[in-house]
């Protein structure tokens, strides 16, 4: 991996509670789910917005939002300034088109994400 590659960092979006709940729910899928999602998550570190289908994609209509797609998982996320994605809302995807709920809440969140940081 060169310098650039490892310049990106997770981190994961927290309620006011400190509660983050894409952690929470990485924590409750069974071993072998979890490990594939962790897989993901450092593709996505060495690849950074390089990292396309089948592993991740922008989620259209929604720019910033990409999701990154461990079957049959999904975790929303963006990418922040200072090279860091931010995991913002994890699923499980039943159909063919992301639900607009669950971006919705992804959309929230990263709203208010960025009115902590700014």
């Amino acid at each position: 991996m060169t310098a650039e590659q490892s310049e990106w960092r997770i981190e994961f979006y927290r309620t006011q509670r400190g509660e983050s709940p894409v952690m929470t729910y990485l924590n409750e899928l069974p071993a072998d789910d979890r490990a594939k999602a962790v897989k993901f998550m450092h593709l996505l570190l060495e690849f950074g917005t390089g990292l396309g289908m089948p592993h991740a994609r922008p989620l259209t209509g929604h720019k910033p939002l990409w999701e990154l797609r461990p079957m049959p998982h999904r975790i929303l996320y963006f990418a922040h300034t200072g090279r860091v994605f931010v995991m913002l809302h994890a699923f499980v995807k039943k159909r063919g088109k992301t639900p607009s709920r669950e971006i919705r809440v992804a959309e929230q969140r990263m709203q208010e994400f960025l009115g902590r940081v700014e």
